[in-house]
């Protein structure tokens, strides 16, 4: 339903957005997410769910057509983004033969690249449960935990700790409209009080399969997640009505995909001797993105960037350039930050405009308490 709903949005005709496109890399897939969406939107049907099936949806963040020399020698005209969507059923059954838990096996190795996972707490779960929310919530990050142990061995029998992992973890409270009197941090509050200890198990859990286990936030990031507004019938939980313009969260996706391995690389640099080979690996396209929003021009850092293949030495100079570049990017905020967002459209440099529009629609939502990050 999330992804339905953050996907189909971007494709109604009447939906307007004037630095880029959201594409379903497979046809197919785009059509089915779409028939949902409209499902939801014009017949208040909820769309049907295999709980036993993992899918991963493929999306292109396609940027308008820029004008002038700069813009033709942007270094990318698109982002990637990989959902992977896992039934919440492998968290809590164990696999049902070898063969299934060799496909899990398999689905998690398609995890290890992406750089942000979101663990999703069911709101309607968590309301089911008032009273007793440490219950449900205790199970949530214990069925996780052993999930991930069953399969601890066979992902690292050949390599040892493993260097590519998702390192940033988001506590997500899905269906976060039954809520209406919450924000980020009443979320936040409860699942300290309720499953501190459990989430530490969580946390030691991953850490004991990275290499640089610091570099790891579990427990310190935290959003509300929303696909819609369900007005529902008076006798049962069907609804009658769907306001899919009423979401929480889902325009986060994207700034979050994209900008906060970025953050937290910067964080994590400034903190510790983060090893190139890890910081290489936490966020894609970091050099490049850092950039583009800092308004660099892209043949300075490919001239840079190319030491690194050269020798030690100069791999070492780069290691304490380059992080320095990030920070100098990814501190702009407020006014700053506004005023390089207008004069990219105003000047149609497309690509700085989306990074820094991404960078205040995060910034506007940890204000608005529907996100919060690690400090």
């Amino acid at each position: 339903m999330l992804v339905s709903s953050f996907y189909g949005r971007t494709q109604e005709g009447s939906h307007k957005n004037d630095l880029w496109d959201l594409v379903a890399d497979k046809g197919g897939q785009g059509n089915r997410l779409y028939q949902n969406y409209l499902g939801m939107r014009d017949s208040a049907k909820t769309p049907m769910t295999n709980h036993f099936l993992n899918t991963t949806y493929d999306f292109s963040v396609k940027l308008k057509a820029g004008e002038g020399d700069e813009e033709k020698s942007r270094p990318f005209d698109e982002l990637r983004l990989a959902w992977h969507d896992y039934p919440g059923e492998w968290f809590q059954d164990d696999p049902s033969s070898e063969e299934e838990n060799l496909h899990r096996i398999d689905t998690f190795r398609t995890l290890l690249s992406s750089d942000v996972a979101l663990l999703l707490v069911d709101g309607q779960k968590l309301l089911d449960h008032r009273g007793e929310e440490e219950r449900y919530l205790k199970s949530v990050f214990h069925n996780f935990r052993q999930a991930l142990v069953r399969v601890k061995g066979p992902l690292l029998s050949e390599d040892g700790p493993l260097i590519e992992f998702p390192r940033i973890w988001i506590l997500s409270l899905s269906k976060a409209d039954l809520f209406p009197d919450w924000d980020v941090n009443t979320f936040r509050d409860l699942v300290i009080l309720k499953a501190a200890d459990d989430i530490e198990h969580l946390r030691s859990t991953i850490a004991g399969m990275i290499v640089t286990p610091d570099a790891l936030s579990i427990g310190e990031d935290f959003m509300l997640l929303s696909s819609a507004k369900f007005a529902l019938k008076a006798d049962s939980a069907e609804p009658v009505e769907i306001d899919l313009k009423q979401r929480i969260g889902l325009d986060l996706i994207l700034p979050i995909a994209s900008l906060l391995p970025l953050e937290r690389r910067v964080l994590w640099e400034e903190r510790m001797k983060l090893p190139w080979k890890v910081a290489d690996t936490l966020a894609d396209g970091a050099d490049v993105i850092a950039a583009a929003m800092a308004g660099v021009k892209f043949t300075g850092f490919e001239k840079l960037l190319r030491r690194v293949t050269k020798n030690d030495a100069q791999a070492a100079f780069v290691a304490k350039v380059l992080p320095a570049a990030f920070a100098a990017a990814i501190k702009i905020v407020g006014p700053k930050l506004k005023e390089m967002n207008e004069d990219a459209r105003a000047k149609h440099l497309y690509l700085r405009a989306m990074l820094t529009q991404f960078k205040i629609d995060l910034d506007q939502a940890v204000t608005e308490n529907v996100f919060r990050k690690q400090k």
